[in-house]
This record gives C-alpha cells, sequence and structure tokens, in this order.
C-alpha cells in the first residue's frame, strides 16, 4: 500500500489508519538529515499529492527526537562546492514549496530536538502537534548563516515579528510549551502523547470533506505565497553565507562544543562589500 514510495529509501512510510500516510525521519545522530534525506524531504511532496489512498500526512521522528537537522559532512560540503551548494538550495525551496502546495493537510509530531532542515517540515506542516519539553531552535546565525530555510515565510506569520526577531536572530531555544503560548505552533501535549494526538487529528482529517480541507489550506496558503519573496531573498543569503568565512568557525565550534568566535572572522560589514 506503500508502493508509490519505494524510492525513497531514506524515510520510512506506513498507513497507521485509513487515509493517513505517515513519514517517519528514523536516521543517526538524532534523525539528522544527511543529502539523501534532504533530496527526499523535497521530492515527495508531488508524489504524496498525486496519491490517491492518501488524503492527510503526518510527520514524525523515530526515537528521541524529531530531527536534529542537517548533518555536519552535509554543511561542509556545501562549503566547499558551489554545485553542492545551487543544488541543496534548489532543494531546500522545493520542500517549502512542496508542503505549500500539497492539497492533502500536513500534521507534524514534534518530540525532543527540532532543528534546522528538520524542522522545516514540522513548522510548514498545516497543524503542528508538539511535547511540552520538545526543543525547537533555527540554528542557522549560530552556524554563521542567514536564517533561511523556512523560517523567513512563516515565522513572522505565526508568532509575529517581535518573536520571530528574537529566536532567529539569537538562536535560544523554546520549549514546545512556549512555542505554543506564543503562537509558533498548533498544538502542546505532554511527551507521551504527542504521535497518539498527531495521529488523532491526521485520521480526523481524513475522515473530511477532501475538497473543503484541500481548498481551505490552499487558500489560507496565499499568506505564505505572499511572502514568497521574502522567502526567496533569505534562502539566497542564506546560501551566500555558506560560501563565506563565518559558517567555518560556525561549523568548527559546532563540532568542538564551544561558542563561536566569529570577530576572528568577521572582517568587515557585508552590506559594506
Amino acid at each position: 500500500m506503500t508502493a508509490h514510495y519505494d524510492g525513497f529509501s531514506a524515510l520510512k512510510f506506513d498507513r497507521p489508519a485509513a487515509g493517513v500516510l505517515r513519514i517517519t525521519l528514523d536516521a543517526p545522530n538524532l534523525n539528522a538529515v544527511d543529502p539523501q534525506m534532504h533530496r527526499e524531504l523535497a521530492d515527495v511532496w508531488p508524489v504524496i499529492d498525486r496519491d490517491q489512498e492518501t488524503r492527510a500526512v503526518l510527520v514524525q521522528g523515530a526515537g528521541k527526537a524529531f530531527s536534529a537537522g542537517g548533518t555536519f559532512d552535509s554543511i561542509e560540503a556545501m562549503t566547499e562546492d558551489y554545485a553542492v551548494r545551487v543544488r541543496v538550495m534548489r532543494e531546500a525551496r522545493e520542500m517549502v514549496y512542496g508542503v505549500l502546495d500539497c492539497s492533502k493537510p500536513v500534521v507534524s509530531a514534534i518530540h525532543g530536538p527540532a532543528v534546522g532542515a528538520g524542522l522545516v517540515i514540522g513548522m510548514m506542516a498545516d497543524i503542528s502537534v508538539v511535547g511540552r519539553t520538545a526543543k525547537i531552535v533555527d540554528g542557522h546565525t549560530r552556524l554563521g548563516v542567514a536564517a533561511g530555510d523556512h523560517a523567513a515565510i512563516c515565522w513572522p506569520l505565526l508568532c509575529g515579528m517581535a518573536k520571530a526577531k528574537y529566536y532567529l536572530l539569537t538562536c535560544e531555544t523554546l520549549t514546545g510549551e512556549e512555542a505554543e503560548r506564543i503562537g509558533l505552533v498548533s498544538k502542546c501535549v505532554d511527551d507521551g502523547q504527542v504521535h497518539e494526538e498527531a495521529l488523532r487529528v491526521a485520521t480526523n482529517l481524513a475522515a473530511g470533506s477532501v475538497s473543503a480541507i484541500s481548498w481551505t489550506k490552499r487558500s489560507l496558503n496565499h499568506w505564505y505565497r505572499s511572502a514568497a519573496p521574502i522567502f526567496e531573498a533569505s534562502l539566497g543569503l542564506e546560501f551566500l553565507g555558506f560560501g563565506g568565512p563565518e559558517v567555518q568557525e560556525g561549523v568548527g565550534s559546532h563540532r568542538e562544543k564551544r561558542r563561536p568566535d566569529f570577530e576572528t572572522v568577521a572582517t568587515k560589514n557585508p552590506l559594506e562589500l
């Protein structure tokens, strides 16, 4: 019943309820997103859109986390190779637009860490269910690149500009409870109830009016589409940063588990270049 997805080996698929397609991120290092998973998270949405058996999608992480974000090897490959940067930037764009344009409602079940590339699906989902102690971090500026991916297209709409700027500039961690309080996520539940509640929501959506739910999603997502130029600008600046000196310090500090020292590499304000 999941034969449509045989070509997606980095993702796990099953059907836990009638009309519900469940996608599980299951990889080493807290479901870190390697190049293959990144590519599949971009490519899978048109396939889902054409899947007549699927009326709702549930995305979750295996084990102790939703996703720890991109692997360090992936990030270093982008810093070293222009062609890799361009390819990953295209995938990042298609990942956001894929969830946005998919006619099926998407529910995310977020527990544990949710960071970087993995966070894209969690936040772009139509309904996000999080655990109280989930740890949501957009770590781009801590890495030394602009907050691209998905953040500029949705965070200001979800939680307001003041909170979006605070968390995207500082990279401070949000608990699931705080994320719900500021409106960044749809619903917060006890950690042990996240998958059960997300499945309940997805099952109810799958049992609802296909056209009414799909068209409501499409109408509401025009708010995001109106922000597409903002998203494109943030994405371009993020990947421009992957070719600069500060990301080298950002990656090095992560590997060495220390605070980054960007003063040693930032010789000039980039806006003056």
